[in-house]
């Protein structure tokens, strides 16, 4: 059975990129002696911090949203420095602009690039060969990068231990509430046991949990949306494997470098989500994820990505990773990707927080670093 000092100045729910980057900061820049963080998985980062896309984002993909844009284009150079292990640059990353069905002209891409101070340049012509060309209006070169979660997880090992934080896993935060000089968090352990802790914060970075808390925790005040979401891992034939490309802002699909493993993602806007939900309170995403029989599309994803690349088809079928992805609904219209940062008036000193993007991470500690803690 876990033993719990008397009280922690913090306790942060969940062990992925953001609650671990959280649990560092306190300890390293305010100070914060006694942390405990809480991790549901066996291990950091296994979820939505690995399930994804795994892009550093440089503003490229929301041309209909400037703010997360240019935060992004703001970020990127900022998390390169700071966890350059982590960054893989070594491929061409291309994005092309659909002739039928865009949101968005070549032309307007380009302005929208300039704009925002994003590198963009057209693409050589043995690149541009690539796509079929009566569906492509126009191939630009970009600056872009993807990350491997092994190694920002591997960081947030030996910085958690550093600085002496306290990590527990395959254990929840079921609940929390008001106690006496601050919060009692109850937690729940796959074991079977339980236990409850007092704190002065809370910082509650469960992602797709993060309404799934009982006790006085009030939700957040902003609508979500839940997706189950299907990442396809292929193995791309020599033409395709050092590139990354985005076809944009209509068909739009991505197929990026996977660093984690060796492979490339294949996302698709109208295959790669499997079926949503508003998110509400009692209706645990996670349990939904592992009821859900997870049928593979990339079958339909490879036949339309082939349309526009026509060597995506050589490409093969490794495996697939479902997730739970978790948006804001007021952003829905324009793509955009703030991040949810609300401090709970009616719990005070409980946080939540949830981003969209990896990089929103600066965000979230710069909203921090206004907090009087």
């Amino acid at each position: 059975m876990a033993t719990f000092p008397e009280r922690y100045d913090a306790l942060v729910i969940g062990g992925g990129f953001y609650g671990s980057a959280i649990a560092v900061y306190l300890a390293a820049q305010r100070g914060f002696k006694r942390i405990l963080l809480v991790e549901r998985e066996p291990a950091l980062m296994l979820r939505a911090s690995y399930n994804n896309q795994a892009r550093v984002h440089n503003g490229y993909h929301y041309p209909r949203s400037y703010t997360t844009a240019y935060r992004s284009r703001v970020n990127l150079p900022r998390f390169v420095r700071d966890w350059p292990g982590a960054v893989r640059q070594d491929f061409t990353k291309l994005y092309a602009i659909a002739r039928h069905n865009s949101k968005v002209t070549a032309r307007q891409f380009e302005r929208f690039c300039r704009d925002i101070g994003a590198p963009v340049q057209p693409a050589p012509a043995h690149l541009s060969a690539l796509f079929e060309q009566r569906l492509i209006e126009q191939v630009f070169a970009v600056q872009e990068y993807a990350f491997d979660s092994r190694r920002l997880a591997e960081w947030a090992l030996r910085e958690l231990d550093h600085f002496a934080v306290q990590v527990h896993y395959r254990t929840r935060a079921t609940a929390i509430e008001r106690a006496e000089g601050g919060l009692r968090v109850h937690l729940a352990r796959d074991s079977g046991g339980s236990d409850s802790v007092a704190c002065r914060y809370v910082f509650n970075c469960s992602y797709s949990g993060t309404n799934q808390l009982g006790g006085d925790f009030p939700g957040v005040s902003i609508a979500l949306k839940q997706e189950i979401t299907e990442m396809a891992l292929m193995a791309m034939p020599p033409a395709l494997e050092r590139l990354g490309i985005t076809v944009m802002d209509g068909p739009f699909f991505s197929m990026m470098p996977f660093p984690s493993r060796g492979l490339h993602t294949l996302s698709h806007v109208r295959f790669t989500p499997h079926l949503h939900w508003q998110d509400e309170r009692g209706t645990d995403p996670y349990r939904r994820l592992q009821e859900y029989q997870q049928p593979s599309r990339m079958d339909r994803m490879v036949r339309d990505v082939g349309r526009y690349i026509p060597a995506v088809l050589e490409a093969r079928h490794v495996d697939s990773l479902y997730e739970v992805k978790t948006v804001l609904q007021s952003t829905e219209d324009n793509d955009g990707r703030p991040i949810l940062f609300e401090r709970h008036a009616t719990l005070p000193g409980c946080y939540s927080v949830l981003g969209g993007k990896i990089d929103n991470i600066y965000d979230v500690l710069e909203k921090l670093d206004d907090e009087v803690l």
